[in-house]
């Protein structure tokens, strides 16, 4: 897709690059999967890959934007405790919740990313506290929300509560904002929302047009709206340094060899269990074929709740434990019971490990895939209750 925005492109003298053909002949005796795994690794000549194994506690799936400092310490406690001794620590990610919009002065302070809310009154202190818990801190931001005050000129056409990263003042912003963050002691920052932000569409929702409308970006139609996303990463990713970046609803291939963790699918649940199915199990059968290629592949967390029930939730864990993808957990506190902390312990040693690539086995004919290749061994998987999938 060519187009600058809902627009045709605008090319003028220059010329673009649209795409490099590549092609790969296939090896006797090779699966399928192991197949689009190399072809893979052959479109992305240098992903940018994390040094270790990413672990670790993501507040989203039991908090749900309800959090705070003190929340997240709790959090910290409990990963830590729960985790192996050894270098390689587990992240605590700060989730939605902690900026000014989602505290008392909301109206005024929508798109900030400066300081926390009076939930979170200290967020480099915070930081600071993580660490000296025994864990690594990370954070959620979604950089492309306009703040109430922002001028005319920086906001989208085709949404005015939406930045264009096209504008020179806008660029400078994010980028201000991932450089403080940054400054405050976060090792990782999960940044979330710029495609449906600048789009207006969920992937599953484009179809044969990436968004609806005539418009087109501040600059003009003379950038296609992938090289304006793609120069959006490569901002972030400047103002980021060596730390960390999670790119979540962020496009696949123009994250490749740019970010060092994307998340691959729609959100998991701490409480429903049909999406852990859809969005948990099938992201990672089709996507795992991405991991250590693209880039990190993130299925998304486990939610331990009391929602879930554990019999069908640990075997979620115990896959993404045993894939060698990353591994997050949302630990609800007050749920843990003396199996899910045994269970956990099990699973946060094997992800702060590395591990073979997880295979399905069946997903070709099986869109949940129950038969997997595990760590050498072949694994049967039960994600449907005795009486349907809506049983559980």
């Amino acid at each position: 897709d060519v187009r600058s925005g809902g627009v045709p492109l605008r090319l003028g003298q220059r010329t673009l690059a649209v795409c490099d053909v590549a092609c790969r002949e296939g090896r006797a005796g090779e699966s399928a999967f192991a197949a689009l795994h190399a072809f893979c690794k052959q479109l992305c000549s240098k992903p940018r890959l994390p040094a270790a194994p990413v672990y670790g506690s993501n507040d989203w799936y039991w908090a749900y934007g309800n959090n705070s400092a003190d929340s997240v310490r709790g959090d910290a406690r409990s990963i830590v405790e729960l985790s192996p001794a050894g270098g390689n620590r587990p992240f605590v990610v700060i989730d939605d919740g902690w900026q000014p919009e989602r505290g008392a002065a909301k109206e005024a302070a929508v798109g900030l990313w400066d300081r926390g809310n009076e939930k979170f009154p200290d967020l480099p202190g915070l930081a600071a506290e993580i660490g000296r818990i025994g864990a690594r801190p990370g954070i959620w931001v979604r950089p492309l929300l306009a703040p109430a005050d922002a001028p005319d000129g920086w906001r989208l056409a085709r949404d005015r509560t939406v930045l264009d990263p096209t504008v020179p003042e806008v660029q400078q912003k994010v980028a201000d904002d991932i450089a403080r963050i940054i400054g405050w002691g976060f090792e990782l920052i999960k940044h979330d929302y710029t495609t449906y932000d600048l789009l207006g569409r969920w992937g599953f929702r484009m179809g044969a047009a990436l968004t609806s409308g005539d418009w087109t970006f501040r600059s003009g139609p003379d950038r296609t709206t992938a090289e304006v996303i793609g120069n959006l990463y490569a901002r972030i990713r400047s103002a980021a340094g060596s730390a960390l970046i999670i790119g979540c609803n962020t496009v696949s291939h123009l994250s490749a060899g740019v970010f060092d963790i994307c998340r691959t699918g729609d959100d998991t649940s701490g409480t429903e269990w049909d999406r852990v199915r859809k969005m948990g199990v099938n992201t990672l059968a089709f996507r795992a074929v991405q991991h250590g290629a693209f880039y990190a592949a993130d299925p998304d967390c486990c939610g331990v709740t009391d929602q879930i029930p554990w019999e069908y939730n640990r075997q979620w864990l115990d896959l993404l434990a045993r894939s060698g993808t990353t591994l997050f957990v949302a630990l609800k506190p007050g749920t843990l019971d003396d199996q899910k902390r045994r269970d956990l312990r099990a699973a946060l040693a094997l992800g702060a490990k590395p591990q073979p690539l997880a295979e399905p086995l069946d997903w070709q004919e099986n869109v949940e895939p129950r038969r997997w290749k595990l760590i050498g061994r072949e694994r049967e998987f039960q994600w449907i209750g005795p009486h349907g999938a809506d049983s559980v």
